[in-house]
Parts: C-alpha cells; sequence; structure tokens
C-alpha cells in the first residue's frame, strides 16, 4: 500500500506551506513511506486529485486545497483530519496501515472489542453488586419503617398539643395584618386629601394671577384710550385757534 500526498510545492500561501510541512515531517518521523505528489507542476496530479477527494469533504468552492492524503485510491483526508488523528494517536488507523508492535494506535475493530469486553464485566459487577445490595436495603427498609412509625405516634401527640396555641397565634397575626392594612388605607387617603387640597390651592392662585393679569391689561388699555381721546381734544382746539387767527388776520 502507497501513501500518496498531494502537495503545492510552489504555493504562495504560508498556511499550506505549514501545513504540508507538517504532514510530510510526522511521516518521516514515523517512518512511514509515503510518493508526494506536486499538483502545482502536474496538471494530472491536480486534475486526479480533485476528481477523488469525496464530495462532502470538498469546500463550499469545490475546489480542495492541499495537502491531501490517500492510500492508494482511498481517501484518507485533508490535514484536519490528520492532526486531529494525530491528536488522538491514530494515526495508522487514519493511514489504513497496520500499527507497528508497541504503538498506541490500536485499530478501531480491537478498540471496539476490548470495549464491549470491559462493558461486559463492568455489567456482571454492577448486577453482584445489586444483588448484595438488595438483603442490606430490606434490612434497612424495615429498621426507617418502624422508626418512622414511632416518630409519627410521638409527633401526633406533640401536634394535638401544639394546635390549639398555633390557631390562637394565626388569629392574633390576621388581626395585626388587618389593622396595618386599615392603617395603611387610612394614611394614603389622608395623603390623597391633602394632595387634592394643594391642587387646590395652586389652581386657585393660578386663577387669581390671571386675573390680575387681564384686570392690569384692561387698565392700561382704559389708559390708552383716555389719553388718545384727550390729544385728540387737543389737536381739534388747536386747529379752532388757527381758524380764528386767519379769520382776524383777513
Amino acid at each position: 500500500m502507497v501513501i500518496k500526498v498531494f502537495l503545492a510545492t510552489s504555493s504562495g500561501s504560508t498556511a499550506i506551506k505549514k501545513k504540508q510541512q507538517d504532514v510530510v515531517g510526522f511521516l518521516e518521523a514515523l517512518k512511514v513511506d509515503y510518493t508526494p505528489l506536486d499538483i502545482a507542476c502536474n496538471e494530472e496530479n491536480r486534475m486526479w486529485m480533485r476528481q477523488n477527494v469525496p464530495s462532502e469533504k470538498k469546500p463550499t468552492n469545490g475546489i480542495p486545497l492541499p495537502p491531501q492524503i490517500f492510500n492508494e485510491e482511498s481517501y484518507c483526508g485533508d490535514y484536519d483530519t490528520f492532526f486531529d488523528a494525530k491528536e488522538d494517536n491514530l494515526v495508522y488507523t487514519f493511514l489504513g496501515l497496520p500499527p507497528p508492535p508497541g504503538s498506541k494506535d490500536v485499530p478501531v475493530e480491537e478498540r471496539n472489542g476490548h470495549a464491549h469486553e470491559e462493558e461486559e464485566e463492568e455489567e456482571e459487577q454492577a448486577a453482584a453488586e445489586e444483588e448484595e445490595g438488595e438483603g442490606g436495603e430490606e434490612e434497612e427498609e424495615e429498621e426507617v419503617a418502624e422508626g418512622e412509625a414511632a416518630d409519627d405516634e410521638a409527633t401526633e401527640g406533640e401536634t394535638a398539643g401544639d394546635e390549639a396555641p398555633a390557631e390562637e397565634d394565626e388569629e392574633e397575626e390576621a388581626v395585626e395584618e388587618t389593622d396595618e392594612v386599615t392603617e395603611d388605607t387610612e394614611g394614603r387617603a389622608m395623603e390623597e386629601e391633602q394632595e387634592e387640597a394643594d391642587e387646590d390651592r395652586e389652581e386657585e392662585d393660578l386663577q387669581s394671577e390671571e386675573e390680575e393679569e387681564l384686570r392690569q391689561l384692561e387698565e392700561q388699555d382704559e389708559h390708552g384710550s383716555e389719553e388718545e381721546e384727550e390729544a385728540e381734544v387737543q389737536e381739534e382746539e388747536e386747529e379752532d385757534v388757527e381758524e380764528t387767527q386767519e379769520e382776524e388776520a383777513e
């Protein structure tokens, strides 16, 4: 099985270059044989990569970017899925290769088998603990029931003696609450009356001020009218004097 890594050797993107270096460097550190295929200088490699990347793995624009990793004709994934496999110690599983002895990378089938066995052991252990606990729980329940019965009897005796004082306390509290409500109601009524009286006084004061202003305006108008009449009379007298003088002169 040959691992194919599609790269762009002349890419102008720093991010793509870094991702390609991470993939190649890690494969070399694991001593995994791979074949680098350049898509920048080889049109055939670029077309093959684009056609064989599954459509659901392609970006929204439909053009997958390097690095893209294949095992022969089978698609393994891009940088992000490679990185996730690397973090989970599942690079060999990601590449579809058998892990070397002593590797932390365990095939999926073996992991599932071990997990199933562990689940069965845990279920058996839980069932055994439940059986052991059932006997003890029955005894505890009986003791608790007896204790509760005794407590109920004692509580009934105490309750019978406490019911009368409790009822009296409740009645006193109800009376106090009623008195408080009555006082609050009366207080609010007095406040409202005071506010209404204040508002009435303000309205009367405003009305008095308006009446005073109107009176002053009327007096000014009357005074102005008298001055105009006096001026007219004076003009008429002057005209009469002039006419008299003219007649005498003639």
